[in-house]
């Protein structure tokens, strides 16, 4: 199981990103210029969570919008394959 990050390691890995956290997670929201784009990137989401085998919560609102949340639930927090999961998905 992947350590818990210290509150200093995630304020240090969240500095010049456009990742931001909410409680125990980090999270991004993405918006398309329609749902079909919107849509595409979704797909790449779960193609690169399924490879690594982290997943993130996915929410599509709107019909442009999409926002992922990173945590490590067995862990209970935020672990460093959660900021790897998301310098993963920045380069969608």
């Amino acid at each position: 199981m992947a350590e818990l990050l210290s509150e200093q390691e995630i304020e240090s890995r969240l500095q010049d990103s456009d990742w931001k956290r909410e409680g125990s997670e980090i999270v991004r929201e993405w918006k398309f210029s329609d749902f079909a784009e919107a849509m595409t990137f979704v797909n790449r989401v779960a193609e690169a969570a399924e490879e690594a085998n982290h997943h993130p919560d996915i929410l599509v609102h709107g019909w442009n919008k999409v926002r992922l949340s990173l945590t490590n639930h067995s862990a209970g927090g935020l672990t460093e394959p959660d900021f790897e999961m998301a310098k993963k998905f920045d380069v969608l």
